[in-house]
């Protein structure tokens, strides 16, 4: 059996041609075909005699058969450095020099490390002891060979053997090793040039984002009223307009009402009637009024009308010398402490609304300024024109910033709260018919599987097809690599054909 090495820059890159039936050499025990980034990563440091001799070289070199000596890289010299014995006094000019504690770097020429420690020299004699042997015959690989791959890792293969531009031997495929023909293979180097990324496929609640427009609305249970049982006469109204707060209990008229000065009368000259006093109750008179009838036993002409809670005049239809049927409405009081925000969220959406569900409220005359509140109610209904449905939001108003009629928006934070498998948006590549993630299996081995994806917020989509907890997705460049895995997947396909 014969090799031949061709010397590739100052790195000395080597690639094996082995002969028809014989499967390639280790470079300690075998001879491995490696890509150009894999030598710019893993450089040759030295050659050993291809017959399993002592003899080793610094520089490429042939036996005395015309052989060529094998290549040994850093990283095969590097597992060696714990075996090495101490350094010999032999007067022979070392190969290289190694870390004193036991470490993996290796030097070219003398050095110290951190602590001011010499590197130690190993010359051929300490190396050749403790090199493994040669494997000179390998039995043939009973395998079948399926096809020939790029040796530099591109999406190029062949159905018969072959060299790449630069003269390297493509690389066999055996059967078994490569069940799995949807898989890409990239080279280190390259996986790290072109800057992909993976992350695991984990399991978590995802909370979606839902922004819509709203209008601040009065809450219809803090609204109130002010109005007779009986007919009236306004004789004076209190400095009260329109706009101004009131408390509970503040006087806002006071009226003369001839069916109250009636029942008075009655409950005056009857105070043990119960029917009198029920009488009083139906016209709705106040009971200050009914204790001073008892305390100072008059009938007062008049009585005061008060305001029946805390809140704001938006209607004052009251003036003085005015006569007021019995239930006409003669000012209007509201609670603005808790407002509503009325939201049309879109038919698609409504379903993920929860009653509890936290929502964030942002006036739009008010840049920067966020009210917090809760979804309290899902309208039954069905907007036909707009296809969407009202959702109300209570939100707390001690400052009464907020105003009836106020444009907002609302961010409604929607989520069914399971835990689900979920991976990173830039992890899914869309193709509108499908989509896929590349699953990093290893060793620069990617491969593209189809999934079924579900929903998606704060940066992450829901997989429900497809992958399982801890698979790692490549997350950046994904796309090279899809289109690597692509243009491999062409090109099997038509050197298969030609083979047929």
């Amino acid at each position: 059996m014969t090799s031949s090495f061709r010397l590739m820059g100052a790195l000395a890159l080597a690639g094996g041609v082995a002969c028809a039936a014989a499967s390639a050499i280790p470079l300690l025990s075998h001879v491995t075909i490696v890509s150009a980034a894999q030598a710019e990563d893993d450089p040759v440091l030295l050659y050993r005699d291809p017959m399993g001799g002592p003899e080793v070289s610094r520089t490429p070199k042939k036996d005395g058969m015309g052989m060529d000596f094998l290549p040994v890289r850093r990283s095969a010299v590097v597992a060696l450095n714990a075996k090495l014995p101490a350094p010999s006094r032999s007067a022979e000019a070392p190969l290289f020099w190694r870390d004193a504690m036991g470490g993996t770097e290796i030097s070219l020429s003398p050095k110290k490390d951190s602590m001011g420690m010499d590197f130690l020299p190993v010359r051929a004699a300490d190396l050749a002891a403790v090199l493994p042997p040669l494997n000179t015959s390998p039995e043939p690989s009973k395998k079948r060979i399926l096809y020939y791959r790029n040796p530099m890792g591109l999406a190029d293969v062949s159905p018969v053997p072959k060299k790449d531009a630069m003269g390297m031997d493509y690389r066999p495929v055996y059967e078994g090793e490569d069940d799995d023909s949807s898989s890409v293979h990239i080279a280190a180097g390259k996986v790290q040039r072109t800057g992909v990324r993976t992350e695991a496929a984990t399991t978590r609640s995802i909370v979606s984002k839902i922004i819509v427009p709203g209008v601040i609305q009065l809450d219809e249970r803090r609204i109130t009223l002010v109005s007779t049982r009986s007919t009236t006469f306004i004789e004076k109204v209190a400095e009260v307009t329109t706009g101004d707060q009131v408390r509970k209990g503040q006087v806002l008229f006071r009226f003369y009402s001839p069916e109250i000065a009636s029942a008075a009368a009655q409950y005056f000259s009857n105070p043990g009637f119960e029917g009198a006093r029920k009488r009083l109750d139906v016209l709705d008179v106040p009971a200050e009024f009914i204790a001073e009838i008892d305390r100072s036993r008059k009938i007062p002409l008049s009585l005061e009308w008060r305001s029946p809670r805390d809140g704001v005049v938006f209607e004052r239809n009251a003036y003085e010398g005015m006569r007021a049927d019995p239930g006409q409405q003669l000012f209007k009081i509201v609670d603005m402490t808790s407002v509503w925000a009325l939201v049309d969220v879109a038919e698609r959406d409504y379903m993920r609304i929860k009653i509890g569900q936290k929502v964030a409220v942002q006036p739009r005359g008010m840049a920067g300024r966020s009210f917090s509140g809760v979804v309290t109610l899902v309208y039954p209904q069905i907007n036909k024109e707009t296809r969407t449905v009202r959702i109300r939001v209570e939100l707390q108003n001690p400052d009464l910033l907020l105003k009836p009629d106020m444009y907002v928006d609302a961010e409604i934070a929607a989520g069914e709260g399971g835990k689900v498998v979920t991976v990173p948006d830039s992890a899914v590549i869309d193709s509108g018919a499908k989509q896929l993630v590349l699953i990093d299996r290893g060793e620069g081995r990617f491969e593209p599987r189809a999934v079924r994806t579900g929903r998606r917020g704060e940066g992450s989509v829901e997989i429900r097809e497809g992958v399982a907890e801890g698979d790692k997705v490549v997350t950046s460049a994904n796309f090279l690599i899809d289109a690597e895995s692509n243009l491999k997947a062409a090109l099997k396909g038509l050197t298969m054909g030609e083979a047929k």
